[in-house]
């Protein structure tokens, strides 16, 4: 009996000559129709999905447009209840997609679902259980490189890390898409900021695992690209979800957290790329374009807003000692 399709996986995919076949291959049984949105790669990989995966849908972008156009190429054509976005450098194990499909039908307060990311050079060892953000202006993944024994359980989060997550699609018309003024980094941050305001769940769910093999598009962990796009957006994220009165409460604390980030970047010598970052984000703040994205303080909310905030205080502890 042919399997119930209830989720659309959408992979982007920019230059990923190196990863795409594989992460097709293991996705081959998985109850999911699959959508590859190619960014204008040029290194082949476009025509290698078309050849050796024609029961993938392809949608072909003429340029990189980034991770966020990307996606939302993906869930714009996608017509499940649920949308499971997937990095490119990436090997689910089997059942991966009931894994993340069964807490969402069970729970329909859930938006997100974060899966089990290990990483595929040390597998033993956890890349990303669940995004969380604190009043320090910092998102950070749990567990990074720390051994998976500790992360089996299932649990809130602040948000779903974008490189292995499920999303029940029809709340994207509620909260919108992803905000392509992020082009990439904490566009997902930003999503699960947005779902908690609205009153929405986030969670881990360690029984859909993956294997990542990390900065796939950036080239490593820390990049002039990855840095400079990171800091613009921290600012942006800020000012984007955060109404004037609640800036101005965790001022104290966002200035430190970005000193703090400011020195370590200086003493890996990237310094400079942080600082015009952090600028590059007060100037898309005062645009035009920023203005327009950002989330309009509701009084109806202001429940939604306090326990943010609280959890915002409280990952900063979660933040020092997870």
């Amino acid at each position: 009996m042919e399997k119930r399709i209830r989720s659309t996986v959408v992979i982007p995919n920019y230059n990923g000559i190196d990863y795409i076949e594989n992460c097709l291959k293991f996705l081959e049984g998985e109850p999911a129709h699959i959508i590859v949105v190619d960014n204008g790669s040029t290194d082949g990989s476009r025509q290698l999905v078309r050849e050796k995966f024609p029961q993938v849908e392809l949608i072909c972008l003429d340029r990189n447009y980034g991770f966020c156009r990307a996606v939302n190429e993906g869930i714009a054509a996608s017509r499940t209840a649920y949308v499971i976005l997937l990095n490119n450098d990436t090997e689910v194990q089997a059942g991966f997609v009931r894994a993340l499909e069964q807490p969402l039908e069970q729970h329909p307060e859930v938006f997100s679902g974060s899966a089990q990311m290990r990483s595929l050079h040390s597998p033993g060892m956890i890349d990303d259980a669940g995004d969380y953000y604190c009043a320090l202006g910092w998102a950070f993944a749990l567990g990074k490189d720390k051994p998976i024994a500790g992360y089996q359980r299932k649990r809130r989060i602040f948000a779903a890390c974008g490189g292995a997550a499920i999303y029940r699609r029809k709340i994207f018309g509620e909260i919108g898409v992803f905000d392509e003024n992020h082009f990439a980094y904490l566009e997902d941050i930003d999503l699960g900021y947005r779902a908690r305001l609205n009153g929405y769940v986030n969670i881990y769910i360690p029984g859909a695992v993956v294997y990542h093999a990390g900065s796939g598009f950036s080239g490593s962990r820390y990049n002039d690209f990855k840095v400079g796009l990171a800091a613009r957006n921290s600012v942006y994220l800020v000012y984007k979800n955060m109404p004037a009165l609640q800036i101005l409460l965790n001022l104290p604390l966002l200035l430190a957290g970005f000193a703090v980030k400011t020195v370590f970047f200086v003493r890996k010598g990237l310094g400079g790329v942080y600082l015009k970052g952090l600028h590059d984000g007060l100037a898309l703040c005062f645009s035009g374009e920023g203005r327009a994205h950002r989330v309009a303080y509701e009084k109806d909310r202001l429940y939604s807003y306090i326990a943010v905030q609280l959890e915002l205080w409280r990952n900063i502890l979660y933040r020092l000692t997870a």
